[in-house]
């Protein structure tokens, strides 16, 4: 049996033309795109502070999609330093808003803004995405913050609900052992959560030693960067699908989700036009060449946001997918965060993930760049959660996997870099630590290194 074709892609043709039946082309999608991007240039010309003054004296009509090069990218700095200056209604129309605090410790929060209506169109795009991977009456447990009305989890729940399944919003997790278990008694067939603690579940094991006999028909994973080696864990141990979502909450949290072929995300172009460029030049690039993530939003009301830098890098891969979509593939993300140890090496967090979630024994981790006592040298301290006492033959196959990533191994043979470990055993009852989501490499070296 075939794979079938994404569930975003007719609905995507009912928001285009009015009906979601017959085929879809990219001529309706692009003459749709076309027509919303400049009817969201008149608008935040007419109603945002911000966008009146980056636009000035620039020419803003447009009659092709590549038109909208000639205009200036946003950043999420323009976002920190004059949030309230995006606004394009009163704050009276607002229902809610976000704040996302800065990675750094001193560095400002961004603030979203959202209307009633915005938030409609997440429920939507969660209502039929979700389709992909759930069937009416299916029982799903939402392990992403929920508790608050228009929070992620929230908004999931009402898709759910829409789609005739059952979202029960159980929140973060804190205790493995009370996620099982309340998975268990709900009747849990799908989860939806962050990969390292939905990692976490299938690797807490019973008196026998085994993992958790779960019925799950599939997983979805969200908010991170997700390690093929956790998508195979998963997969291995429960017999499920695993699925993977791409949002961030500058474009109304859903962007993006693969389908039964695996292979890319399709992408709610509806609601979004998507760009890839040169993060050095800020020209376009070729399907199919890596570069950096660009999004402008089509029908956001209170804060829209044009040509909006995402610091994502991916590529839009050419061809037909699998399911036979019309839809754009965006290559599945990888980590954002690319912290210099030299003006051309650089980590990030999709590195280390790679190579340690491989062992079986890791549970999470954290990764903290100091400055060296000596000159031009740099400490990389690995905090590093397992789920046995730690003994000599677990901090040696640590110390192998990261020798794995070519960066710390040349730098540490140089002298750049020196490496201590720091281990936490959960032994007896297993908690997550605090903040799992948006895991990122903590640099406190104090400075930062130019890189052209």
């Amino acid at each position: 049996m075939g794979i079938k074709t994404t569930s975003l892609e007719p609905w995507i043709k009912r928001k285009i033309t009015g009906d979601g039946s017959g085929s879809l082309t990219r001529k309706q999608i692009e003459a749709y795109q076309l027509a919303k991007l400049q009817e969201t240039l008149d608008w935040v010309i007419r109603k945002s502070r911000f966008y009146t003054r980056l636009y000035s004296g620039l020419e803003c009509k447009i009659s092709s999609l590549e038109d909208i090069c000639r205009l200036p990218f946003t950043t999420s700095e323009d976002i920190k330093h004059n949030p309230l200056d995006f606004l394009c209604v009163s704050q009276n129309d607002i229902s809610r808003i976000v704040t996302l605090q800065s990675s750094g410790t001193t560095g400002q929060p961004k603030r979203l803004f959202f209307t009633e209506a915005d938030q409609e169109l997440t429920i939507d795009f969660f209502h039929h995405g979700i389709l992909t991977l759930v069937s009416p009456q299916d029982r799903v447990l939402i392990m992403l913050p929920g508790e608050t009305p228009g929070s992620v989890g929230d908004l999931l729940r009402l898709g759910l609900e829409r789609a005739g399944a059952t979202g029960i919003v159980h929140g973060l997790v804190n205790n493995p052992e009370d996620a099982l278990e309340h998975i268990k008694r709900e009747n849990i067939n799908v989860l939806v959560g962050i990969p390292t603690q939905v990692l976490g579940l299938a690797r807490v094991k019973d008196s026998q030693g085994s993992s958790s006999s779960l019925s799950l028909k599939s997983v979805l994973l969200s908010t991170d960067y997700v390690p093929l080696a956790i998508v195979q864990e998963l997969e291995s141990t429960w017999g499920c699908k695993v699925f993977n979502h791409y949002g961030m909450t500058e474009m109304g949290l859903g962007v993006g989700l693969e389908c039964e072929g695996f292979c890319g995300y399709h992408l709610r172009e509806a609601d979004l036009y998507l760009e890839i460029i040169d993060p050095n030049s800020g020209l376009l690039v070729r399907d199919g060449q890596l570069g950096e993530v660009v999004f402008t939003t089509l029908t956001r009301s209170a804060m829209p946001l044009i040509r909006y830098r995402t610091g994502d890098r991916s590529r839009v891969i050419p061809g037909p997918c699998a399911c036979q979509t019309v839809l754009k593939r965006l290559e599945l993300i990888k980590s954002r965060d690319r912290i210099y140890l030299t003006r051309t090496d650089y980590l990030t967090m999709a590195d280390f993930d790679e190579v340690l979630f491989e062992l079986d024994d890791v549970l999470d981790f954290e990764v903290t760049l100091t400055k060296g006592m000596e000159a031009q040298v740099t400490h990389l301290q690995l905090d590093v959660q397992l789920r046995r006492l730690v003994s000599w033959d677990v901090k040696r196959t640590i110390q192998l996997a990261l020798d794995k990533i070519p960066v710390i191994t040349d730098a540490r043979m140089n002298g750049s870099l020196r490496v201590f470990f720091y281990f936490e055993a959960s032994t007896e009852k297993m908690i997550f630590r605090k903040n799992p989501a948006k895991r990122q490499i903590r640099d406190k070296r104090g400075c930062i290194l130019s890189v052209d």
